[in-house]
Parts: structure tokens; C-alpha cells; sequence
């Protein structure tokens, strides 16, 4: 069985597809605290289910503060295309589209502050 997890690291947060082996009940992870610090990629910010009407939100994969947001509703998008710049901890992160489509709401705007999985925008 595979399965996607969410990972938190240093205030950034990664989805990371396991392989569950074995037929053992329980759960998957403890929480464990992690104490040192290594660089890591961040992955991109992944669409999930949002509403009855197809859309599909594009969540923040970490706190931080909106710098700017390049698309508006209507918006036809690629797959690449950025979305969202995020500033966390003096780092510009940006969030690209996952998947073709056109926005259907914008949810933040510039200088917002977002939490780890807060919904960004929704595409269609």
C-alpha cells in the first residue's frame, strides 16, 4: 500500500509518497523532534479537493507571507506556471501550478500571512 504522508522540517513542510509494508495496524509515524539542520528542496505545494464544483485547491506548504500572487480568477494556467511567491524565514519560495487548468478564486493577496495549508487559490 502507498501512501502520502506530510513532513514538517524546520517550519516547512514536504509530502512525501511512502510504500507501507507489511500488514501491520497502528499508526504510521510518531512525531519526533528534529534537532539538527540539513538543506532540503521543497516540494511544490500539491492540489487537493475543495469543492463540489471541481475545483481543486492549491494549499501553502509553510507559514509565511505572501509576496505577490501572479495569476487572477480567470486565469488560464500551464503546469509550472507560478502562482504564488511565498517570503518565509527571508527565503522566497514559489508555488507553481501542478496541473493545467483556469483559476477559479484567489484567496490571498499580496502582504497576506498564511499558515501551513492554508488553501491559496483554487483551480478548475
Amino acid at each position: 500500500m502507498k501512501t502520502t504522508l506530510r513532513i514538517s522540517f524546520e517550519g516547512k513542510s514536504y509530502d512525501v509518497l511512502v510504500e507501507v509494508l507489511g500488514e501491520e495496524a497502528g499508526p504510521l509515524l510518531t512525531p519526533v523532534p528534529i534537532t539538527s539542520a540539513s538543506p532540503v528542496a521543497l516540494a511544490a505545494a500539491r492540489p487537493r479537493a475543495a469543492s463540489a464544483a471541481g475545483a481543486k485547491e492549491v494549499v501553502s506548504p509553510l507559514a509565511g507571507k505572501v509576496m505577490a500572487v501572479e495569476v487572477q480568477p480567470g486565469s488560464a494556467v500551464r503546469v509550472g506556471q507560478p502562482l504564488v511567491t511565498l517570503e518565509a524565514m527571508k527565503m522566497n519560495t514559489t508555488i507553481t501550478a501542478q496541473a493545467a487548468g483556469v483559476v477559479a478564486a484567489v484567496h490571498v493577496g499580496p502582504g497576506d500571512t498564511v499558515e501551513e495549508g492554508q488553501p491559496l487559490l483554487a483551480l478548475q
